[in-house]
Formats: C-alpha cells, structure tokens, sequence
C-alpha cells in the first residue's frame, strides 16, 4: 500500500492499479524517477498484467519528460530487463510489474547500473523527489527520446548458457515440464531450456494478464496441476515461475513439489563443493539446511533481514556469489546478482547432468527438516516493543535478532518470530527433526508472544 510518505516496499512500489496506482502517479513517479537519475539513458520493460502497457507508457512519458532516454524493451522477464542494462551498458531501468501479485496490482522496480535494485538509501532520494515536488522538468527541446530495444531475451538466454555444461545438459535430453504462470516465462524459459536440448513440456504458458489458471505466487498449494503433469508425461522435472519469472519453485520426477530452500540448499551444496570457502548469502527466514550444507562443504552463511534487495546489496557488500531464499529466489553472483528463475533453473539441469542422477535422489541426499508455521496479530504501533521484549526474554538462548528473533536450539530445531511487513501481525517460521516438534515450537512461542503483545497493550 502506498503511504502519505512511504512509496517503496520490500520489492519496488505496489498497488491496486487505477486505486493507488494511477497513470497521473506513474507520470509522476517516471518523472521523480529521472529527476533521480539526470537526463540517464534508462531502458523500461514490463510484465503481462492487463495494466502493464498502460502504465508503461505514463512512466515512459514521466521520463522522457525528465529529460531521461528510455530503451523500450516491451514484455520481458524482470531478470532479462536486469541484465539488458549490464549488457547494453545504460544507467539504470524502470520495469512495470508486481511480481507475485494478485492481478489487480502492478507495480514499478528501479534499477541501478549493476542490473541490481536501487538501495534503500536511493529510494528515499526518489520518495523526497516526488513528496517535496523537486520534479526537474526538461526544456521544450531536450525531452528525452524513446527507441525499441530488440533481442533482450536473446541475449539473457545465450548468457545463462554461459554459466551451464550445455552440451552435457544436451546429452541427457531431459523432458521439462513449465509452469510459466501465464506471464513472461513463457517468453524466455522454454526456448532457453529447447537450446540446451531439452525436450519442453508447457502449461499456463499462454500469456493472459488476468493469470486465470493459477495465481502469479508460486506456493506449493497452486502447483498441482504442474505435479500432476510431471508424473503424466514422466518428465525429469517440472518448474514453476512467479508472475515476472525471478523466481522458481521446483518438481521433481515423483511428482514432489519442493519448497526453495531445499533447491537452494541442493545449488549451494554443489557450488561449494566447487568453490569451497565462499560466503553464502541468504535471508534469516531461510531453513537451517542452508546452514547445515555451509558447515559441511566449507562455506559460510552471511544472514540477513528478509527481502531479495537486501540479499542483492549484501552479495555486492561481502562479494559472495550465491544467494538464495525460501520462496525459490536464486541469486548467482558469475550470471548476475539478483532473483533469475531462468538461471536457477539452468543450475538445477546442470547438477542433473554433472551427477547423472534425478532430482528426487539429489534432494533425497540433503538434511530432511519439517516446517511449521504460525501467526500472532499484532497491531503495528506495538510491533516495535513487542520486539524488544521477546529479544529481552529470549537472552539466553542461542538467537539471531537481524530481523526479529530467530533460536536455534541443540537438537537442530529452530524458530523465527518476526514482525509483518505488510500486515497488523508476528509471523512464527518453525523447523524440526519431526513434524509434531515443529508444531509444538509454533504453539509454544505463540503463547509467549501473545502473552508479550497482552502485556504491552495494557
């Protein structure tokens, strides 16, 4: 939701589209976005919400009217649009989309020059821009200029080649089953995995901005259909994206969904078997699998505060070159540093090919944890004094505080309670050994918290 002072979230701006997000606010915010960046070279593409074109266009004028030139890359994964700015050397990019989303929502990402989201500290630079109405309007005759920008998704597909053995990919023949979310992995994801000779199974692969098969999140509760069709057509693999394809979420050849620490976890294993001795960067919601694969192989994990732009800025901060998180966000640093379910994917048939065996034995091999999950509502004037009680009251066990409160404790068994970024309430992310234990972790320490949130309401 945008706020009187507040325009930037977790991942870019977000809202109801013709409520919050009108074409007047997304002419204006183009326009505060190339005040930003001073008569810069920007390239805009965007998702396949039925909004998205609209939009595009009042951002595209807001820029031009800046004073800024845009190369217009049409639809297009927000992973490509990323690395077109690398490739094509420019200062940035502004891309329509809301990502998982429902389909009433669209949304605007900013993109600095290393293909990764602008910081936090830059988004204020925009949020003052267009709040104290320092909009830099171009004269009549220096209005920035929009031309075409062809062949995006060419080019990200050939450099995802780059990073994989794709003649041993080829070798395998490999039949992959994709769930493109009726949205723009259906663009690039198929042809990548034809040139790596995979035979390519789709479904939800029509693009339809009302994503009327499934919702653009890809939680394991909308991937039925792709698990059932995986095990009809005895593909090796199925994968599922979200609605601007950073993000994957895998099946493997039984049919099992999994969540993305386990695929992450199955990446980091075999990158640190290769490169031994790196950082690994991942955000504290993430399984203690991810930890557990460190401390084997001889990597360490670098914890941070939940969302993919933190994970992006702490990758460049500590030079690691792999990051991942829980919802099917990999980040490999060699391709680009931020969410690419193209390339995640890529690296999942490349381990497949190194090894010679399926995804399910892969997976089979980790570390087996269960996963709870709670939640306590919280109104958000108390969020920050509940916090400071639970760290109070949880001094003496072996925590983590970078985004709430995250315990370990010796039997491998663990649970995060952290505030809501979104919503009035504590979220509780339990893991266990055994399911029955992961759920009495949730029971037990929504009672804690409900005690703590009683006691500073009175």
């Amino acid at each position: 939701m945008l706020s009187s002072r507040r325009l930037f979230g977790t991942n870019g701006i977000r809202g109801v589209v013709n409520k919050e997000l009108t074409p007047e606010f997304a002419a204006k915010i183009g326009s505060a976005i190339g005040t930003f960046f001073k008569n810069g070279k920007l390239i805009v593409g965007h998702d396949a919400r039925t909004s998205s074109p609209m939009l595009t266009k009042a951002v595209i004028a807001g820029l031009n009217a800046a004073g800024c030139n845009v190369l217009f890359a049409g639809m297009a994964p927000t992973p490509a649009l990323q690395y077109a700015v690398k490739n094509h050397k420019v200062d940035g990019a502004v891309i329509v989309t809301a990502s998982h989303n429902p389909p009433e929502y669209n949304g605007v990402k900013v993109v600095w020059n290393d293909g990764i989201e602008i910081s936090r500290e830059q988004e204020i630079e925009i949020e003052n821009i267009f709040f104290e109405e320092k909009l830099r309007y171009a004269e009549w005759n220096k209005i920035g200029e929009t031309e075409a920008l062809i062949g995006v998704i060419d080019e990200y597909v050939e450099a995802i080649k780059k990073h994989v053995d794709a003649d041993k990919i080829a070798k395998k023949r490999y039949h992959v089953v994709v769930d493109a979310a009726n949205s723009v992995a259906a663009l690039a994801v198929p042809k990548l995995l034809r040139e790596l000779g995979c035979k390519v199974t789709t479904v939800n692969a029509n693009i339809d901005g009302t994503f009327p098969t499934r919702p653009p999140e890809p939680r394991p509760e909308n991937l039925k259909e792709l698990a059932l069709t995986v095990k009809a057509v005895n593909a090796d693999v199925g994968v599922a994206f979200d609605g601007d394809a950073d993000r994957s979420i895998f099946v493997d050849d039984a049919g099992e969904i999994h969540w993305g620490d386990k695929t992450f976890a199955l990446i980091e294993k075999y990158f640190l078997i290769e490169n031994p001795g790196e950082k690994i960067v991942s955000p504290i919601s993430s399984s203690t699998l991810v930890k557990d694969i460190a401390d084997a192989y001889n990597g360490e994990v670098v914890w941070t505060k939940v969302g993919s732009v933190i994970v992006s800025h702490t990758m460049k901060e500590v030079n690691a070159k792999l990051g991942g998180e829980e919802n099917g966000g990999i980040f490999y640093g060699p391709h680009q540093a931020v969410r690419d379910g193209g390339m995640a994917t890529a690296l999942i048939l490349d381990i497949m090919a190194d090894t010679d065996k399926s995804l399910s034995k892969l997976l089979d091999e980790l570390p087996k944890y269960f996963i709870a999950k709670g939640k306590v509502e919280c109104p958000d004037e108390f969020k920050e004094r509940v916090l400071e009680k639970l760290i109070e009251q949880t001094r003496g066990f072996n925590t983590c505080t970078i985004d709430g409160v995250k315990i370990w404790f010796g039997d491998k068994s663990s649970i995060l309670m952290r505030p809501s970024g979104t919503e009035p309430l504590y979220r509780l992310y339990a893991e266990a050994k055994t399911k029955e234990k992961a759920e009495e972790l949730v029971r037990e320490f929504s009672l804690k918290l409900k005690r703590i949130i009683n006691s500073v309401k009175s």
